[in-house]
């Protein structure tokens, strides 16, 4: 494209110029020019070569005079280049006061400034020298501020500052924010204990493709569960619970969260039916353990919900434990006894343990300790230590794998 450019420039010219050639072969024209004495008396054709070879030569001494800047003018920039190269490559190696010193030689050209100056920043944190780091920073704060609020704002993040991330961010002179800038302020929100404004943040996020899509994923399930947690009152927690997508209301990580902060805001149905909904969409063992262990009432609706799920997940170990917390609350201690036995049995956890152990110790049973041990060593990943007080034929009852069927009746397969 560069040559036919060349080519076309160059054709044009020789057009007009057979054009000036031969206006001026039927009037070559006539320059006069008289100074004293001294009188200049030749054709326009002539004059004009004349004046074009003069500010030729003009132009070729100016070349020559300007050469040696120009070299130097070179030479600094290559300099300045490799210093960048070198300093981004010691950052990268861990170098860090060595990339600082290349870094900071570099950041005198304008060309590579801007560039060296954030390199150098973030050498002179790995080195652990936070207000150094800020020193060459500020060489940008009012040529570009959006770089140097994003700059700063890594920084802060990386050195558990969150406050200050959030500051620069949010200063008017960095507005509009840059897509990776974005990205640093929901992270900022975040671990300021503001899930909820950070997940307000996922559409505009997406919209300019800051983040992967499977990072978005992840941080949208994180900051809806966070969010969940840090609502102040019911009606903040209801708000974010309905903003969810369809698919969220049914991770367990979030409707663990919602369920646990409405039980810790008394909102007992909410609590409650949130598992349910949850549970006769999707079984969970995490959220079926949690049923249990909500510090709510509804005693027997939520026996009644569990012996139906019991009906089809009879080898749940969460279940199977919250069945026992249930009966344990309604003092029904045998049944709990035998659900927990059987949770245990299918692979039950230490809080089953634990959780056998509390009846024995409530109920003035010496095995209490044995449970506890029991515990520990589970969350140790040891193997437990058999517990006296089981027949033959109980043992057999707990171990029993019953067969598990679906909503259509259909044998479900195991694992």
């Amino acid at each position: 494209m560069n040559l036919f450019r060349s080519l076309l420039f160059w054709i044009v010219l020789a057009l007009l110029g057979a054009l000036v050639a031969q206006l001026m072969a039927q009037d070559p024209g006539l320059v006069i020019v008289s100074f004293g004495d001294w009188t200049y008396r030749k054709s326009l054709s002539y004059t004009l070569l004349l004046a074009a070879v003069a500010v030729l030569l003009l132009w070729l001494l100016w070349r020559l005079l300007s050469a040696p800047f120009a070299m130097l003018r070179r030479h600094r920039k290559k300099a300045a280049r490799a210093r960048l190269l070198d300093g981004l490559l010691a950052t990268h190696m861990g170098q860090w006061s060595r990339a600082e010193k290349l870094l900071g030689e570099a950041a005198g050209n304008r060309e590579t400034g801007t560039v060296a100056r954030i390199a150098a920043a973030h050498a002179a944190t790995g080195r652990g020298d936070a207000e150094a780091g800020r020193a060459h920073l500020a060489g940008i704060a009012d040529a570009q501020p959006a770089v140097f609020a994003v700059v700063s704002a890594e920084l802060a993040l990386a050195d558990a500052r969150p406050a200050d991330a959030l500051a620069a961010l949010d200063a008017t002179a960095a507005q509009p924010l840059p897509p990776r800038g974005l990205a640093l302020r929901a992270e900022a929100l975040a671990a300021l204990g503001r899930a909820g404004d950070a997940y307000g943040l996922l559409g505009a996020l997406r919209q300019q493709q800051a983040l992967p899509g499977r990072r978005l994923e992840a941080l949208e399930a994180r900051w809806a569960e966070a969010g969940l947690r840090e609502a102040a009152d019911a009606n903040v927690l209801a708000d974010r619970w309905e903003a969810l997508p369809k698919p969220l209301r049914s991770d367990p990580a979030a409707v663990a969260a919602y369920a646990e902060r409405a039980a810790a805001l008394r909102w007992e149905d909410a609590a409650a039916s949130s598992i349910e909904h949850a549970l006769d969409n999707r079984w969970s063992d995490e959220l079926a353990s949690l049923y249990g262990r909500l510090p709510i009432g509804r005693l027997d609706a939520r026996l009644a919900h569990a012996e139906r799920w019991l009906q089809a997940h009879p080898a749940s170990p969460g279940l199977l434990l919250s069945l026992a917390r249930l009966h344990r609350a309604k003092g029904q201690w045998s049944q709990a006894e035998a659900y927990l036995h059987r949770a245990l049995a299918q692979g039950g956890n230490a809080e089953a343990w634990e959780e056998l152990g509390n009846g024995f110790a409530q109920a003035g049973d010496a095995r209490a300790s044995q449970c506890y041990a029991n515990a520990l060593r589970v969350a140790r990943g040891e193997a437990p230590v058999e517990v006296p007080g089981r027949d033959l034929k109980q043992k057999i009852y707990d171990q029993a794998a019953i067969e598990e069927r679906d909503e259509h009746g259909l044998p479900r397969l195991r694992g």
